[in-house]
């Protein structure tokens, strides 16, 4: 599978670079403040671009102050959501999911709170916002909890004009190889918090406050160094300007998509998904992507908890994904010849 990069924003991608070397700076420059600013354009929220969306979310929950609290989190996800608790010293709880758009359960959050939860991570699954996220946010806000929200799949994601990140106190992006705007690395801390995201950028690197390439203070003692260099920013600047493109064409094909599969995920009203994924259920496919989670990869089996999670299991044993991922060779079919290539 080769996915396409046109030829010129890999020209656009070379004049960055020789921007990187003329400048002298190969992290904390010019770039990565460039990319910030434009991540902040395309989502409406205050950015910090950092290492991965994994740091992303260990940097906020630094910032809420978690350890020896609870933080819940759905099940079936990437573990990294999880480690990003248990590193940043909390006890995770593990939540089920809804069927209808595999996200956290508002019914199985609100059993599993007690006086020691300090934070609720909702991961928005498969390019969609979660379906029940404006419930979770409200209760969250009502019982002094901070709502972070796991954008990992969230590229493009918007609800009624709100982007991903826009629901809780602060919200980590993913720019790793296989997502909808991959970098091969790296990760995005947005909110509309101005003074977390100061306090972010300052606990990337090592507590410090670098002004135009000076260290002006040491202002928090906590931190370590999740910096992004500017090499990968570079690149995070042309793909943040090829992404409109991208998630046009995935949308034109979902479109398709929607004419083929009747059991599938649907969206609610005024939402847009990015489409990390197409997810479909109980459908035989000539050809498919990897799922969104299978049970092995839920942090309870993975620490050896039992917990009752009965539509997470379901969901892990009944849903596929059909081709989305931007260039697939078939996407330029009439709907008609992609249905009988796909169910035959």
């Amino acid at each position: 599978m080769i996915l396409p990069f046109e030829s010129e924003y890999k020209e656009r991608y070379y004049q960055l670079l020789d921007k990187v070397f003329e400048s002298n700076f190969w992290s904390d420059g010019r770039m990565t403040k460039i990319f910030e600013e434009k991540f902040e354009e395309f989502t409406h929220l205050f950015s910090c671009a950092v290492s991965s969306g994994g740091t992303g979310l260990l940097s906020i929950l630094e910032y809420v102050d978690v350890r020896g609290k609870e933080v819940i989190v759905p099940a079936n996800t990437f573990w990294a959501t999880a480690l990003a608790a248990k590193k940043a010293g909390a006890k995770v709880v593990y939540v089920d999911c809804n069927r209808q758009d595999l996200c956290m359960s508002y019914n199985d959050m609100v059993s599993k709170v007690t006086s020691d939860t300090k934070a609720i991570i909702v991961v928005h699954i498969g390019g969609h916002i979660a379906f029940e996220i404006e419930k979770i946010a409200e209760f969250c806000e009502a019982h002094n909890i901070a709502l972070i929200e796991d954008c990992a799949h969230a590229h493009g994601a918007e609800w009624n004009g709100k982007n991903a990140g826009s629901w809780g106190l602060a919200g980590s992006y993913s720019f790793y190889a296989t997502k909808t705007m991959p970098l091969g690395e790296g990760g995005m801390v947005v909110s509309k918090n101005k003074e977390l995201i100061t306090w972010i950028k300052k606990f990337r690197n090592y507590g410090k406050e670098v002004i135009q390439g000076n260290v002006v203070t040491y202002p928090i003692k906590e931190g370590f160094n999740y910096r992004i260099n500017e090499v990968t920013a570079a690149l995070g600047i042309v793909q943040i300007e090829r992404l409109p493109m991208i998630l046009e064409w995935k949308r034109k094909l979902a479109k398709k998509l929607d004419n083929i599969f009747d059991n599938r995920v649907f969206l609610p009203e005024g939402m847009v998904s990015g489409y990390y994924k197409y997810i479909i259920f109980d459908t035989e496919l000539s050809e498919e992507t990897g799922k969104v989670f299978n049970y092995t990869d839920f942090g309870n089996e993975i620490e050896g908890i039992d917990v009752d999670l009965p539509n997470s299991y379901w969901v892990a044993k009944h849903h596929k994904c059909v081709p989305i991922y931007y260039g697939w060779d078939k996407a330029g079919l009439p709907a008609e010849e992609i249905k009988r290539y796909l169910l035959g």
